[in-house]
């Protein structure tokens, strides 16, 4: 195809058929991303409309980040065989389905099972368009267009914090639910102006893995998944899972943070965090400049250093019971999460060019399983010891990754 074509053999630049083809993809990521985390500051709203205490309104946030996270392998390795264009209208169209349902639920045990099914839609949203951004601009320019896809992803992921607040509190969660389930439905259409990527087999060999998963469907998955994950590319894999712990981890934990321990109301914390969006765009723009100059390897150490600076901030805003502090830790967390994940996809790819997107699936499922494991541990962590001892814990684990990455990766 002319973008694969424009990729491999030009200046280094994407064109602009790749840059479109980018922003649109990740225009469907920055909806998945905000169709989940717009709901954690309308969580008491829900709560009081359908008549649950705000601690069981939370089982939503879970009910949609288990399939999410879980899911994204089986989409990635779906896309690999029925093709990526294919794969996304469908899931897209889901989400926009989902999100709307969840609109209209009468009970909580009913959006929980509204949430689940939007999750299981969403769940490959993004794995699925690495792997097509991919395919699309070829090696040269991968590192480069998946950072700007991803910092076009998680802007939503920032930004719906406060968008969510807001909207809550002007026009009330159901219809905070509809204007996300109407930005769903924008996305697939837009996913209408894409053509079907030419996947990059090498020398159209079928190997032994895409043979195993032709004929034993599950199994051969299962197989293909576990040799990748402990293949020789295995630290790319164990750094998704250790970031996402730490990244998502404290990320998850922020707005609760601000709430109660710098006084902020949910519309304001949510306005604090979207500087986490503001500098995941900023990142995602930089990085591909950035890897020219230092590797790959050297964008992660970049990232390191920057979630280690949020962690420290986080640190003096406790100690200080001021918000200032904080607002420079979400920009910091999220120039260090848009560099470090989407590096850790463009590794990812090199462990099998012709399952990229098992290998992108991957990466998502060890990032937000961690980040599920993050939140539970750093609740034991505040609950032992208070926020100054959580954020400490977190700089130091931070530390230790970059020193682990600083061996491994080298």
């Amino acid at each position: 195809m002319l973008e694969q074509e424009d990729g491999e053999s030009g200046s280094g630049r994407l064109s602009a058929r790749q840059l479109r083809i980018v922003a649109t993809l990740g225009f469907c990521g920055l909806v998945s991303a905000a169709d989940n985390w717009f709901v954690s500051p309308a969580l008491p709203a829900i709560a009081q409309t359908l008549a649950v205490a705000p601690a069981a309104a939370a089982v939503v946030l879970t009910a949609y980040l288990v399939p999410y996270g879980a899911l994204q392998p089986v989409c990635g390795a779906l896309g690999d065989t029925v093709g990526r264009l294919k794969l996304l209208r469908i899931i897209v169209l889901g989400l926009c389905v989902g999100t709307l349902l969840c609109a209209a639920v009468p009970s909580l045990p009913a959006l929980v099972l509204a949430r689940i099914l939007t999750g299981c839609f969403a769940a490959g949203i993004i794995s699925v368009s690495q792997a097509f951004v991919g395919d699309v601009v070829g090696q040269r320019n991968r590192a480069g267009a998946v950072s700007i896809l991803m910092g076009i992803t998680f802007t939503g992921q920032g930004l719906s914090a406060g968008l969510g607040g807001i909207l809550t509190d002007a026009v009330g969660w159901r219809a905070a639910f509809v204007s996300f389930g109407l930005l769903a439905a924008l996305a697939w259409l837009l996913l209408f102006t894409l053509r079907e990527p030419a996947p990059r087999h090498r020398d159209g060999i079928e190997t032994a893995a895409h043979v195993g998963v032709r004929k034993r469907p599950v199994l051969g998955f299962m197989r293909a998944a576990l040799r990748l994950f402990f293949g020789p590319h295995c630290a790319v894999f164990f750094l998704a899972c250790t970031t996402g712990v730490l990244f998502l981890g404290v990320y998850g934990l922020m707005g609760t943070f601000l709430n109660e321990a710098c006084g902020l109301s949910s519309t304001q914390s949510g306005l604090v965090m979207m500087m986490y969006g503001v500098f995941c765009l900023v990142g995602g723009s930089c990085s591909g400049a950035l890897g020219a100059r230092k590797g790959l390897p050297g964008v992660i150490a970049v990232g390191e250093a920057s979630g280690i600076a949020a962690a420290v901030l986080l640190a003096a805003s406790a100690v200080t019971a001021s918000w200032v502090p904080a607002l420079g830790a979400a920009g910091c967390l999220g120039l260090g999460y848009i560099l470090v994940q989407p590096t850790l996809v463009t590794l990812s790819m090199d462990a099998d060019p012709d399952q990229a997107g098992l290998c992108t699936g991957l990466i998502g499922f060890g990032v937000f399983v961690g980040g599920g494991i993050g939140s539970a541990v750093g609740s034991m962590v505040l609950a032992a010891g208070g926020y100054p001892v959580l954020w400490g814990v977190a700089a130091l684990a931070l530390l230790a990754q970059r020193l682990v990455s600083s061996r491994v990766l080298s």
